[in-house]
């Protein structure tokens, strides 16, 4: 199989281009196209010979299709997009009035299980490539006619199980497309040895790990692997993170009705968060079919918040967009492979 020219740097493309017997300078050419211009073909690309244009025409790009699309009141975009295999993949884009913001799946499905996630309920399937994860956000950035100004690896799939391409992608990101590395966010529940990992890439990057629970126990109940990656052993490695990196780590921490949001769970989870950068965005739960898990009240989401505040602890909300349109990770690919399944945001 042909190896698409969409995440490749300026001097891989050159290689390519020299490799076609053009002249190197096609490859600035070429990289402009790709990355600037949205180029879905090689033959769209006017500034090249017509003969060589004819030539190379069906020399894979690397783009997908939209096969569906859905908006929110609050103008978030869901996109289901078909891939060259036929397989789809779930895409978000986010907009306020200065940023867009590109929420990237990294497989097609997911093996974490995760009791909460619609996206786990559904399976995995494989890891996507480099270039498919780099033409979600081109997908998006045409789509809306705006500059992607961030993009989070929270869609589809568990990045750290795909690091390699993750990692490919993320420098394509950075250094085609543009886009600043503190401005690009991966996430993760936590998988043993990928932390250090990533860690040794030396990226700019925000890092978010998925705690959603303060003890073992409740965790486990929740994310499966965690009965063989343990919480104590994943913050030893988020320290180790900050203290490699000299970043800090972002805990994602979704709030599930009368089972992780008492003020104790607060407190708890304060202790093992003390003396190291943190920060922890609380995400009150979106909830699906699958599961009886309800979204706490209000009230209930306040208090949790200023507990941890008492406690020091850097703390923020982060309201799930799009809910109206089946934003919940996994739930626009189930509603539209299984029309009569009922999957519907509460």
């Amino acid at each position: 199989m042909l190896q698409p020219l969409l995440a490749l740097s300026q001097p891989e493309l050159t290689d390519w281009v020299q490799t076609q017997g053009q002249p190197a300078y096609r490859a600035k050419q070429l990289h402009q196209w790709l990355y600037q211009k949205g180029a879905r073909s090689l033959s769209e690309i006017s500034v090249f010979p017509k003969a060589w244009r004819q030539q190379v025409a069906d020399y894979p790009v690397g783009r997908s299709q939209i096969d569906y699309c859905s908006t929110a009141p609050d103008q978030t975009r869901k996109y289901l997009l078909r891939l060259e295999d036929g397989l789809t993949v779930e895409t978000v884009g986010m907009p306020t009035d200065k940023r867009l913001t590109v929420c990237v799946s990294s497989q097609v499905g997911c093996p974490m299980a995760c009791d909460f996630c619609a996206t786990g309920k559904g399976g995995f399937t494989r890891n996507l490539q480099a270039y498919e994860i780099v033409d979600q956000v081109l997908t998006v950035q045409e789509d809306f006619g705006q500059r992607v100004s961030n993009v989070v690896f929270m869609g589809m799939g568990e990045p750290l199980l795909n690091l390699e391409q993750v990692v490919v992608a993320l420098r394509s990101l950075n250094q085609d497309v543009g886009i600043g590395q503190r401005s690009l966010t991966v996430s993760t529940v936590g998988l043993p040895k990928q932390i250090q990992k990533l860690a040794a890439h030396q990226l700019q990057i925000t890092f978010a790990v998925s705690l959603h629970a303060s003890n073992q126990t409740l965790r486990q109940q929740l994310i499966p692997s965690a009965a063989h990656y343990t919480l104590d052993q994943l913050l030893a490695d988020c320290r180790d993170y900050v203290q490699l990196t000299k970043r800090r780590v972002t805990f994602e921490y979704i709030l599930l009705a009368g089972l992780n949001d008492l003020p104790e769970h607060a407190q708890e989870l304060a202790k093992h968060l003390r003396g190291f950068q943190t920060h922890v965005n609380l995400i009150p739960y979106n909830p699906i079919s699958e599961v009886d898990y309800q979204r706490p009240s209000r009230q209930r989401i306040e208090q949790f918040k200023q507990q941890l505040e008492r406690d020091r602890i850097a703390v923020s909300i982060r309201y799930s967009r799009g809910l109206e349109a089946d934003a919940a990770c996994g739930q626009l690919r189930s509603l539209r492979q299984h029309p009569d399944n009922g999957n519907k945001p509460a």
